[in-house]
């Protein structure tokens, strides 16, 4: 958008627009998850995600033959939908992955794997979506994509499969009652998260967070093309670093937590991102394009070990029945800041944004702070209470 436009306005209206219909497709997913199953909500989103991306594919080559207008509105509308049904895939395997969490010993050894994959295919996709797109154009590029979406839909579990989260549930299950429901199961999820106030916290303070990370995201293009003087190439590098980093992160959050613990790791973790978002702001309206980038890195690693904690947390403290509904709750939360970082980029003037990213970060130092003194708080009468018992 940056480069075709020249307009950071744009550019920031743009990273609103393109998170609108994700946040919205979330209450229905949990509601879907929660009366269907992890295993059938995934295989159908898949399967409908692999259809539309083939049925896009004459649309897109005929539009290139004839006008740019009918592959730009294809585009935008096949970036709307596929978003929407990625999200329910991404709620599905959420869901199932903190079942497992919940069986296994070290449940953050669990999340940590999962994160992996999570990172693994942010770093890779770009790349080779990027090598798709000008090797074989668009049709090659959504008919590879499709298939993949095919492989999701035929090995995800079936409509036989018993649903992820509801006690007892056997084959041939029945919905839980919350689960009736879009806005009943909607509703439920907001209560079990009031009800938990460790993971309000947790989630209030992350929301906090994620308006600082995604203000300097949207602002990224802006920065680097605008007040650090690169290309826009540039900033493909500095998110490929910074993917690079999180993976190493990843691996080694497991032996840290296993030595130090959840909550110091965390705490770690929490302390190393609003360091580096102050940094970040300070190296804003600089030339240290190396600078940024490193500091960019380590930003992002250091959410990456909060998104650990928060994983781990909330498949511990969800209560398995309500757990779709409420992870669907805590997704809105924890999303919702990038949109209005979006808006907030696209209000900003590009000088000022040093400025802004200043002030964001630190309300996220003080937001992180309260919320890890108050979690701690808040599981120590839990931690009493269990050992007591």
């Amino acid at each position: 958008m940056l480069s075709t436009t020249d307009s950071p306005a744009l550019t920031g209206t743009a990273f609103t627009v393109e998170w609108v219909p994700r946040l919205a497709s979330f209450g229905r997913a949990g509601a879907l998850v929660s009366r269907h199953g992890a295993g059938r909500v995934m295989r159908c989103a898949a399967a409908a995600r692999a259809g539309l991306l083939l049925a896009a594919i004459p649309l897109l080559t005929a539009g290139q033959a004839r006008t740019g207008v009918v592959t730009t509105a294809t585009v935008m509308a096949l970036a709307a939908l596929v978003g929407v049904l990625s999200q329910f895939s991404y709620l599905a395997a959420e869901t199932a992955g903190a079942a497992a969490s919940r069986r296994a010993e070290r449940p953050h050894r669990v999340q940590s794997v999962l994160l992996a994959i999570d990172q693994g295919a942010m770093l890779a996709g770009p790349a080779a979506g990027g090598i798709l797109l000008q090797q074989t154009g668009p049709g090659g590029l959504l008919a590879v994509v499709a298939v993949m979406s095919a492989a999701a839909a035929a090995t995800a579990p079936g409509a036989r499969a018993a649903p992820v989260g509801v006690p007892g549930s056997a084959p041939d299950h029945r919905p839980s009652p919350s689960a009736t429901g879009s806005r009943p199961a909607a509703r439920a999820g907001w209560a079990t998260l009031r009800s938990l106030p460790a993971l309000a916290w947790l989630v209030a303070g992350l929301a906090v967070s994620n308006l600082a990370t995604g203000t300097v995201q949207a602002a990224a293009p802006v920065i680097v093309v605008t007040n650090l003087g690169r290309s826009s190439a540039s900033v493909g590098a500095v998110w490929s670093l910074a993917a690079a980093a999180t993976l190493l992160v990843v691996a080694g959050s497991r032996p840290a937590i296993d030595r130090w613990g959840l909550w110091r790791v965390g705490g770690a973790a929490a302390t190393a991102a609003s360091l580096a978002c102050l940094a970040v702001a300070a190296v804003a309206q600089t030339r240290h394009f190396p600078a940024f980038m490193i500091l960019i890195a380590v930003l992002m690693a250091a959410e990456t070990g909060m998104t650990v904690v928060l994983r781990t947390a909330r498949s511990q403290l969800i209560p398995p029945d309500a757990f779709a509904p409420t992870l669907a709750a805590t997704i809105v939360v924890l999303l919702l800041p990038f949109p209005l970082a979006g808006v907030l980029v696209a209000c900003t003037p590009p000088d000022a944004l040093g400025q802004v990213l200043t002030g964001l970060a630190v309300a996220q130092a003080a937001a992180l702070a309260a919320a890890f003194t108050k979690v701690r708080a808040a599981l120590t009468p839990r931690a009493v209470a269990a050992a007591s018992g």
